[in-house]
């Protein structure tokens, strides 16, 4: 089934109001696909030499708590910092359980369990040598911008390493509702080449983007729609606007099954497309016009930068 390219500055079919709440909404654990696309994102970093000093997991709690500890285990001199939604939750679900009788008074002078973890402030900069961003730029309806306050908080050299979901997932499930009448289960979704045409517009270089595709198998459309709720929720502007009582919940139950393509095993399969992403920050450079705009941080790099024959 064809589906139509994304804008690449802008996803004019998501609804930012609902994609908010729902990147908003409190969590205590991560979905296990976002985990187990996180651990596929980390073998990633094997490509890249450059250790940080200072890390940025952004959208933690919805990007992968577990991951996030992988990726402390692995660059364990590097001091964490944690941005993006529910970041302040973030650190408390990472942080260890509170002693209690004598080791809740030797805790008094020793350091708090959340040390370690520092949140990022609206208005830092230049902070960290990595970005870390799993499954979260397709959940904003101006990824461009959010792709710009990462380049933001990297230092000159740094990095960012994102994951998002891509344009053929679910598309058997879109195939379904396609066939029923109804509207589309979820927004649609930047492809991966619109992902690096606009790391380079944003200002990263070097960006290395690719995709693979994972087929996941289920007993039953009940498994299925928990897992569903658990990934997210439909945030497309034409998206049913009234209720739907447990009639809708049944026949939505009964396509899937009927409709569903099944593997040799004779369990439901769907797609999940998942686009990898990593781009480094460039040295600053000013285009040479009759009028020309540098960021206030563009002009303390270039004035750091050695100047020839000094």
């Amino acid at each position: 089934m064809a589906v139509a390219p994304v804008s690449p500055t802008t996803v004019p079919a998501l609804d930012p109001t609902a994609a908010a709440r729902w990147r908003d909404q409190a969590r205590t654990a991560s979905p296990w696909l976002n985990e187990e696309i996180a651990a596929r994102m980390a073998d990633r970093l094997g490509w890249i030499r450059q250790q940080p000093r200072d890390w940025v997991d952004w959208a933690a709690s919805w990007g992968g708590l577990d991951a996030h500890r992988q990726i402390a285990a692995r660059y364990p001199q590097a001091k964490a910092w944690l941005a993006g939604e529910q970041a302040a939750a973030a650190r408390t679900a990472l942080s260890p359980p509170a002693p209690r009788g004598w080791g809740a008074w030797l805790q008094r002078w020793a350091a708090p369990p959340t040390a370690g973890l520092a949140l990022v402030a609206p208005d830092a900069a230049e902070l960290a040598d990595l970005v870390w961003a799993n499954m979260a730029l397709h959940l904003h309806p101006e990824p461009s911008a959010l792709l710009a306050r990462w380049r933001g908080l990297l230092r000159v050299g740094g990095f960012a390493m994102f994951s998002s979901l891509g344009p053929d997932t679910l598309i058997e499930l879109r195939a379904v509702h396609e066939r029923m009448g109804w509207p589309a289960p979820m927004a649609p979704l930047t492809d991966m080449h619109d992902w690096g045409d606009m790391l380079v517009e944003t200002g990263f270089a070097e960006p290395v983007v690719d995709m693979e595709r994972i087929t996941l198998t289920y007993p039953s459309a009940e498994r299925l729609l928990a897992d569903l709720r658990a990934w997210g929720r439909n945030l497309h502007q034409q998206r049913c606007a009234h209720c739907r009582g447990p009639g809708y919940r049944q026949a939505w139950l009964e396509a899937v099954e009927r409709e569903l393509p099944r593997n040799a095993e004779g369990l439901l399969t769907v797609t999940v497309e998942v686009v990898y992403g990593h781009a480094f920050k460039p040295e600053p450079r000013v285009r040479l016009a009759a009028s020309s705009e540098v960021s206030l941080q563009d002009m303390r790099a270039l004035l750091r930068q050695p100047r020839p024959g000094h």
